[in-house]
């Protein structure tokens, strides 16, 4: 009797609109039982969706490598690479998460599988390298995204950031620098570089980019020596040693200096806008240290602050623990700015 009254509260259209859902979401349901093929094809394409592309793109005349898995409609990842290495850093990461967020992970020029412009053709500084990213995300059509920034990538996802403040979702910070607290004894040599511009100076920094050098980055300061694969190393280092790239890492370590005034720049955008962040530091880094990661929290207030015991490349040894992070932080957060 109750159902009855209920009824006739109902309008016909609205009778008629309810049977309608109804009677396509029974027809669904059956396409799924009755057609076996149906279903795997769904599943068949949502795997390929999710698999890793490897692709290139021209901006401005030079072929940018990058990845890209995940569906396009869902939410973007930009993830931005440290020195000395390329999108490969995200190998792992980026099928830990492709089920269910957009992945696009550059390469930058003179880096990784992107092509390596002669210096006279090409302006190697991160001013330049942050312009190449935006014209890349423009060309992907990416108007909202979250950003990962490591290393080299901090000072130019914050460029990018601070620039287009409305097109950032979330931060997401792993070893790298937005505060002068971060800069310590790593940079003595390269500080030195910067005050004089010589070829003296020049020598000590050579070591960053050897053989000896590039395997350090990677097992310094991690747990387990034993887990850290030689092929990270070794892929950064057929980019590192093709002719005319050490002049291209010369450059940036001198361009770096020009990072540091935009500092109090980067944090007013922090406290302006308040994007979301995720902080998952390895507190081992030598040339990042966790006294760069702390002052975040003074400018942000809606933070997720985890320091890992692990080294300068945190997802070498905590790879699963970031993207666990990661999907939790993005979950909450996307669906609170719905």
């Amino acid at each position: 009797m109750l159902l009855a009254k209920r009824r006739k509260n109902l309008s016909t259209s609205d009778q008629r609109t309810s049977l309608a859902m109804i009677a396509l979401l029974l027809t669904l349901i059956t396409i799924t039982w009755m057609n076996p093929a149906y279903a795997a094809g769904q599943a068949v394409a949502a795997a390929e969706e999710s698999r890793t592309a490897h692709k290139t793109i021209d901006i401005d005349g030079v072929q940018i490598f990058y990845r890209e898995a995940g569906p396009v409609t869902a939410p973007t990842i930009l993830l931005l690479h440290g020195f000395p290495t390329s999108s490969q850093m995200f190998r792992n990461l980026i099928p830990a998460l492709s089920d269910r967020f957009h992945l696009l992970a550059p390469d930058y020029p003179g880096f990784g599988n992107s092509a390596q412009p002669a210096m006279e053709d090409f302006d190697y500084t991160f001013d330049n390298l942050a312009v190449v990213m935006q014209k890349f995300l423009s060309a992907k059509g990416i108007e909202k995204y979250s950003v990962y920034l490591m290393d080299y990538g901090a000072p130019i996802g914050l460029r990018l950031a601070s620039q287009n403040p409305q097109q950032i979702q979330s931060l997401i910070v792993q070893n790298g620098n937005a505060y002068v607290e971060g800069l310590q004894d790593f940079w003595d040599p390269i500080r030195a570089y910067w005050k004089e511009r010589s070829a003296e100076n020049a020598e000590p920094l050579a070591g960053f980019i050897s053989p000896a050098g590039v395997q350090w980055q990677y097992t310094h300061g991690v747990r387990n020596e034993n887990v850290i694969s030689p092929d990270t190393w070794n892929v950064d280092l057929r980019h590192l040693t093709r002719e005319g790239n050490a002049q291209i890492q010369l450059a940036l370590f001198y361009d770096y200096q020009n990072n540091v005034p935009y500092y109090p720049e980067w944090q007013a955008y922090f406290r302006e806008y308040q994007p979301p962040t995720l902080i998952v530091w390895g507190k081992n880094d030598y040339i990042f240290p966790a006294a760069g990661a702390y002052p975040y929290q003074r400018d942000l207030k809606n933070i997720d602050f985890n320091l890992l015991d692990t080294g300068h490349f945190a997802l070498e040894e905590d790879g699963a623990v970031i993207a666990g992070k990661i999907r939790r932080f993005l979950s909450r957060e996307l669906a609170q700015a719905e």
